[in-house]
This record gives C-alpha cells, structure tokens and sequence, in this order.
C-alpha cells in the first residue's frame, strides 16, 4: 500500500532564525504573556492545536483571554472517546471559542489502509500517521507557526523541550513547557474550569480509545498511552510530518 500523500508547500525559510529571534525576545515568558506575545508577532499565521485531553482547558482558557477567534485545530481521528467529543463541545461553548477547526483523516486513506478500523492493533505507527500526522500536516498548511500543550513534566521525549522551538519548517510555541502538575492543578481550580470527565477515572492522558489505558503505579503522565509498546509519541510532534508525503514507512 502506498503512504497517503498530498501536495505540501516547501518547508518555510529560515524557520530556526525566527524561532531563534522569537526566542531572544520572548523565551523568558511562559503561559499566556508568552502566547500574547507570539500572537502578536504572527497575526494571522499562528494556530493552538488541542486535543481537548485533561491539562487542554489551561491554554484553551489562556488563549480565550487572548483572542477567542484564534484558530484551534482539533484532530478527530474517529477513534476518540465520547466523553471527549462531549468536552470538547463544553469548552468550546463555555469559553467562546470561534475559531475551531477539526481535521480529520481522508477517507479514501482509511478505505484502503483500515477498512475494518483495526490497523492500530498491526500498525499503530501507520494508523497515528493516517489518523493524526497527515491530518495535522494538511490542518497546518495555511500557519507559519503552532501553539502546543507539552509540558516537560510529561517526561520522555519532552523532558528538554524548549519553549519555543522550530521543526518542520514551521515555529512551535509551549507556552506550558515548564509548568509542573501542581501549577496546571491550581490554575484549573483558580479559574473554575471543567475537568475531562475520564481524569475522575484515572485517565491523566487522554487519546484515542484502543491506544489508552490507565498508567501503571510509578509511571508518568503519558504511561498509559500505547502501553506496552515502545511508543510514547503519536508523531506529530516529531520531524515526521513531512515524511507523510511518499512511500517511506517505517
């Protein structure tokens, strides 16, 4: 089977030197005077991706306060908890977001690669890159830059990250990346705002339904998603999106 493609533009110029510019002006801030300031230096060009999971009503609610009609892409695999969908509705009601836009994967890819919606028990990578990477990469298509929840006390991959980065050819911004558990608690609590209703269940990390489980004692935030596979990351926070466009699989 051939890789799902679409036509992408070429990656953006000198992406890294304004991620680099950005951040000698702006890496000292974090939460929402980091996301004032980068929005303000790229109108029109920044988007927030959210999953609507359990820490996403922290920058949901910064970004309301910012500006209600940024755009926030939420990927819908077809493969996510009701319970998620329904709290997606609430915070977008609640908060006055106008902006949402959901991506979904394309379903001529999923006839040919997942007819029967299994392919995340042979598969998982190929299904987070027909169902999550692909869609995002098309979502981000018209940004030059994206807002992202990860946070370094998620552990892994994202114990060093920075608060902004570049990848892809695009600049990301973490306004939360050094924020701890205890800090997004209090905030959730100061600013009265709903809960994923799976947290009351012991789900700290939310995605799709087969590739979610509760974490084992010990383990960090994100255990619990592909456990027992050597996965942590969906993909599209990793230098992959380009490599969704040709036949490379891995």
């Amino acid at each position: 089977m051939s890789e799902p493609r679409h036509d992408t533009p070429p990656l953006a110029a000198g992406a890294a030197q304004r991620a680099a510019d950005l951040a000698a002006r702006h890496g000292h801030l974090h939460g929402i005077d980091l996301i004032r300031a980068t929005i303000r230096e790229l109108p029109g060009r920044i988007a927030l991706a959210s999953s609507f999971g359990a820490e996403s009503a922290v920058l949901l609610h910064m970004v309301s306060r910012v500006d209600a009609g940024l755009p926030v892409i939420f990927l819908d695999t077809g493969k996510l908890f009701e319970e998620t969908l329904r709290y997606r509705d609430a915070l977008v009601a609640r908060l006055g977001l106008t902006g949402v836009i959901e991506a979904k994967p394309e379903k001529a890819w999923l006839a040919e690669a997942d007819p029967g919606g299994t392919l995340w028990r042979f598969d998982p990578d190929l299904c987070c890159r027909i169902r999550k990477v692909a869609p995002m990469e098309t979502a981000l298509r018209d940004f030059d830059a994206w807002i992202t929840g990860r946070k370094r006390m998620h552990g892994g991959e994202r114990a060093g990250l920075d608060a902004i980065e570049a990848a892809d050819g695009r600049i990301k911004i973490n306004p939360l990346a050094d924020w701890s558990r205890r800090r997004i608690e209090a905030y959730l609590e100061s600013e009265n705002l709903p809960r994923h209703p799976l947290e009351a269940e012991g789900f700290p990390s939310i995605g799709c339904v087969p590739c979610t489980a509760r974490p084992q004692p010990g383990g960090d935030v994100r255990s619990g998603r592909w456990a027992g596979l050597a996965k942590t990351e969906c993909g599209i926070h990793r230098p992959q999106l380009a490599a969704t466009h040709g036949d490379d699989r891995r």
